[in-house]
This record gives structure tokens, sequence and C-alpha cells, in this order.
């Protein structure tokens, strides 16, 4: 969706008449806010399966010791 919004936007604001580089100046930006994104992503990712992985070794401890 963001990559459609993007060049949807490139396209109108080239049709435009704006400057080439204004636009890739916008286009850009846009990469830049997805990368940030995807790495906001892959770390909440990171996190839960280091959550889950704290969690299995609880249980098996308690198993363990039953």
């Amino acid at each position: 969706m963001n990559r459609t919004f993007a060049l949807l936007l490139t396209l109108t604001l080239a049709g435009c008449g704006v400057e080439t580089a204004g636009t890739a100046a916008t286009v850009a930006a846009m990469k830049a806010k997805e990368a940030k994104q995807g790495q906001e992503t892959k770390e909440q990712v990171l996190k839960q399966i280091d959550e889950a992985n704290r969690q299995a070794e609880q249980r098996l401890k308690d198993a363990e010791a039953k």
C-alpha cells in the first residue's frame, strides 16, 4: 500500500511540473520511513521471540522441579 501511495504521489507531483529532485526527495523520505517502520517491526518480533523463549525456559524449569 505504501509503495502504491508513493507511486501515485510521485506521478501526481511529476504531472504537476514539480522538479524531479523534489519528487526524488519525497520518494526517498517515504522509503526511509518504510525502512524505519521495518526496523521497528523487526525489534518487536525479536522481543516477542525472546519473551516466548523465556517463558518456555521457565515452564521447563517448573516441570523439572515437580
